[in-house]
């Protein structure tokens, strides 16, 4: 029991703390509300799970033999986080053409997850805290039920919080700026990956 416990609170609070997930829901909640925003809530709850289970049943040792594959990661991580702060500073601009102002698709979303810093760190976390040596399997899917139940609940959080501002942050300037912050924000969460390695984040 205590186990799931511990790992239950590092997966709440690894899903509810800020990070670029959660960033881009809040502005796609104040953006686009719930139901647009569906596709890339889905997204995130079930592509990050799905990349947990990958990397716990053998990818990460392939990472192990190979490290320089989280170069390659990182860069595509940094350009791929700088073109949706980009897309979030635009999001509310009328001027934008339509499919920066759209909603990350379900797609994105779930393939973002194998760009995304934050997520790289939090799944190697949980994976090399939770997995017991004597049951693999069982501890790595309990992992991932685990954070997969958790995902649910924290980013809805966080887009309902989006739809909630749009009653605070009623007009086209407060929302613009609103935007430009959110994009500034997920910006800035480029610089701590870019100066550090998924390896040794954990």
């Amino acid at each position: 029991m205590e186990y799931y416990l511990s790992l239950i609170t590092f997966t709440f609070v690894a899903g509810i703390t800020p990070g670029p997930n959660n960033m881009m829901l809040l502005a796609s909640g104040l953006n686009h509300g719930i139901r647009k925003s569906m596709p890339h809530y889905l997204g995130i709850c079930i592509g990050f799970p799905i990349m947990v289970a990958v990397v716990g049943f053998g990818l990460g040792a392939l990472f192990e033999q190979y490290p320089s594959i989280y170069i390659y990661i990182k860069i595509s991580g940094i350009s791929y986080l700088l073109y949706l702060a980009w897309k979030i500073a635009n999001a509310g601009n009328s001027s934008a053409s339509s499919k920066i102002r759209q909603p990350l698709t379900f797609i994105q979303a779930a393939t973002f997850q194998w760009l995304n810093p934050k997520a790289w760190v939090i799944a190697i976390g949980a994976l090399v805290a939770f997995t017991t040596p004597e049951n693999v399997t069982q501890s790595v899917v309990a992992i991932i039920l685990i954070y997969f139940v958790m995902g649910f609940i924290c980013m809805a959080l966080w887009l309902k919080l989006g739809q909630g501002l749009q009653q605070f942050l009623r007009g086209g300037k407060r929302i613009h700026y609103f935007n430009i912050t959110m994009a500034v924000l997920l910006a800035l969460s480029v610089i701590p990956m870019a100066f550090s390695s998924f390896g040794n984040s954990v």
